[in-house]
């Protein structure tokens, strides 16, 4: 088993580049990683640290390939008691819904039982061209967390 994985969901594929980007580095930190684009419920070893990172589409809505897992979180309600989640929102702060996608991913997410570790960092797309940056930035201090825990 991974020691973190990376889950995403991505309509143009922003949230993957980040993702796949922060696997790398924490691999290069020792870390084993699995990354998984869109992922269901079934796909996901009920315990662990995941790290969830997200964009936002529409009005606040979840890339069509998460929202499966957010349906089967809110619908399953199933026991993640052993999971512990770092989390990740990319959006643009034009919106009022600005990265409300990772914020529903987290409401479900500790509904059943997660822990989360860290604050969440939301990515305004207006600010950052290349994403990556401020993840991996926030990567830093996070993964000093994970060990503290």
């Amino acid at each position: 088993m991974a020691d973190i994985t990376l889950i995403s969901g991505s309509t143009l594929g922003g949230a993957e580049y980040v993702a796949e980007h922060l696997a790398e580095k924490l691999e290069d930190a020792g870390f084993s990683t699995e990354t998984l684009h869109g992922p269901l419920l079934e796909d996901l070893t009920l315990q662990g640290t995941w790290l969830v990172v997200s964009s936002t589409h529409g009005a606040g809505d979840l890339p069509e390939n998460l929202q499966p897992l957010l349906d089967d979180l809110n619908e399953q309600k199933p026991d993640l008691s052993q999971v512990r989640f770092g989390a990740i929102g990319i959006g643009s702060r034009e919106y009022d819904t600005f990265c409300q996608a990772i914020e529903k991913l987290e409401a479900s997410l500790t509904t059943c039982g997660a822990k989360k570790i860290g604050e969440t960092l939301k990515i305004n797309i207006l600010d950052h061209d290349i994403p990556e940056d401020p993840a991996e930035e926030w990567l830093g201090s996070w993964k000093n967390l994970l060990n503290n825990d």
